[in-house]
């Protein structure tokens, strides 16, 4: 959506699904309630606001990242290593979305409850059948929103109240949860309802914005939460029928793209690129360099460091020849930053010594410009570049800025989910009438568009193990990881991270050291949040997730 489309300012005063009293008028403009949908202007407000609720993770603070084994955080003041030491609880809190998500729903009841099919005061206006042209996708977007901000919910914390209309503070504070499989039917029988009546995307529809909710969208959200109801963590007998049933929802997609040309595998950068053809939700972000300021490295004038990819990540992409990179293995040490040898999303993904920056080389050894003992220096050797707008300005006098773009579903995941889904319940080389493509090849072509080999034949478990990091590599700090880990159950393999000593020689070679950099706690009880303290008191029916 065009950022001068959206007035994120208070248009309503809401109440989230914590106890405060709802006020019925709009404290800014000072309008009714039952007014908001008497101008399109101010209806248009309304749903931008519940847009205003969609997640992004390119704030100046940590990404969420620095809470997997793909990243560190080199501040020490930052929650994020609340995840990391295990000090988090029901009474010291990290990433609590709960308010804020139920404010997003509470934002899309408003709207859905107040919601009229005309202006009638405002027929005879002469642009009145361009914003009716727009107007008729309001109630759907909004469904979507609803829908998606319950995904967030119970990702996070599994079972939890379900509520489609406003509450008042009496009805708020007795609520029962639902069920985490109830919430993922809901979440399915929405995009199953709203899907038709919204665009491919909104080229012909006046305005032609960017960033709204369109048929993608809504198939990729049905793909992605029937995934995740479909994995280790949600499905412990490991039923065969949810791994089908996911896999037909991104073959859903993926048949209606590749049919009517929505959206396309091709070499493209995603990230901060509205246009991409791989592209299909995203959350528009204003000019800024706010994150540039948090994350370019230490050294550069206006620097902040901030995120550093892990070892780990680094040692995830492949040689060119698809083989598995080997620390051990002197020849791959040799060649681990030359293009022609390594996975050519490596060089996308992170900046490492020697990388060039800003018409800079990146200096990450032991007394280089970018290194220890540099206050705020990497701790594992590299920086992060995806997300980062390279020309961004920091220097004083002369700072710019640069649009960003969140990236929320993208089709180059829909190709992952299938593949994952399918090998699940079939293997990686099983096709039929209606699944057509095989779990491999669907993989096939996510690594072909990104210059890497086909995969050889693999068993069902070494297919999974390959697809785990193909995820991994491809959707790095896109927000995956952290809930993969989840999903999978695997957060006991992600608790040691690495990173490396770079030492330069008097006669100009580097050696390189793989260190230990973070040791961090893991309990089961993690794959869930806990249900905050707060919440709990006032509404003494939630019940705590186990172990917290």
């Amino acid at each position: 959506m065009k950022m001068n489309d959206i007035i994120l300012g208070g248009l309503v005063s809401l109440c989230t699904l914590v106890s405060c009293d709802f006020l019925d008028f709009d404290e800014s403009v000072g309008y009714e309630k039952e007014n908001i949908f008497s101008v399109f202007v101010r209806a248009k407000s309304m749903l931008s606001h519940v847009y205003s609720y969609l997640p992004s993770d390119l704030g100046s603070g940590a990404m969420q990242d620095a809470a997997t084994d793909d990243a560190v955080y080199v501040w020490p003041t930052s929650s994020i290593h609340t995840f990391n030491n295990g000090s988090w609880s029901p009474i010291n809190t990290v990433d609590d979305q709960w308010g804020k998500l139920y404010a997003g729903i509470r934002a899309a009841n408003i709207f859905l409850e107040s919601y009229q099919k005309d202006f009638p005061d405002n027929m005879y206006n002469v642009d009145y059948e361009e914003q009716m042209k727009q107007y008729q996708f309001y109630p759907y977007e909004a469904r979507f929103l609803r829908a998606f901000f319950y995904f967030e919910l119970i990702k996070r914390y599994k079972d939890v109240p379900l509520v489609e209309k406003t509450l008042d503070i009496n009805e708020v504070n007795g609520l029962q949860q639902t069920s985490y499989d109830m919430i993922t039917e809901y979440i399915v029988s929405e995009c199953d309802a709203v899907k038709d009546h919204l665009p491919v995307n909104y080229n012909d529809i006046p305005g032609k914005e960017i960033g709204r909710v369109t048929q993608g969208a809504v198939l990729a959200l049905k793909s992605r939460v029937l995934l995740y109801a479909a994995s280790p963590l949600h499905n412990s007998t490991n039923d065969k029928e949810k791994w089908i049933r996911a896999a037909k929802a991104a073959k859903d997609l993926i048949d209606n793209s590749e049919a009517n040309g929505w959206y396309q595998i091709i070499n493209e950068e995603v990230v901060n690129n509205p246009d991409a053809k791989g592209l299909i939700f995203q959350k528009m972000e204003g000019n800024s360099n706010v994150f540039e300021a948090a994350n370019f490295p230490v050294g550069y004038e206006g620097g902040n460091t901030g995120l550093c990819p892990s070892e780990n990540l680094m040692e995830a992409f492949e040689m060119i020849d698809g083989t598995s990179f080997d620390f051990n293995n002197p020849n791959h040490v040799e060649v681990m930053y030359n293009k022609n040898s390594r996975d050519p999303r490596l060089f996308k993904t992170l900046l490492f010594n020697g990388s060039t920056w800003k018409g800079q080389i990146i200096e990450s050894y032991d007394g280089g410009k970018n290194g220890y003992p540099r206050n705020g220096a990497t701790k594992t050797s590299y920086y992060l570049k995806k997300y980062l707008q390279e020309s961004v300005n920091l220097t004083t006098g002369s700072t710019t800025s640069e649009r960003h773009v969140w990236v929320i579903f993208r089709y180059a995941e829909i190709f992952l989910n299938y593949a994952e889904a399918l090998n699940e319940a079939y293997g990686p080389d099983y096709t039929d009438g209606q699944f057509t493509l095989s779990a491999k090849a669907a993989i096939d072509k996510i690594r072909q568009r990104a210059g890497m080999p086909q995969l050889s034949s693999l068993s069902q478990a070494d297919f999974r193990e390959k697809l785990r990091n193909e995820k991994r590599v491809e959707f790095a700090f896109e927000g995956h990881r952290f809930w993969d880990i989840r999903r999978w159950k695997v957060g006991e393999q992600t608790h040691m991270i690495y990173g490396l000593q770079i030492t330069k020689n008097k006669d100009g070679i580097f050696e390189y050291k793989r260190i230990l950099v973070e040791p961090r706690k893991w309990e089961d009880k993690m794959y869930l949040y806990p249900i905050a303290n707060t919440e709990r008191f006032k509404n003494t029916n939630l019940v705590q997730n186990t172990g917290w």
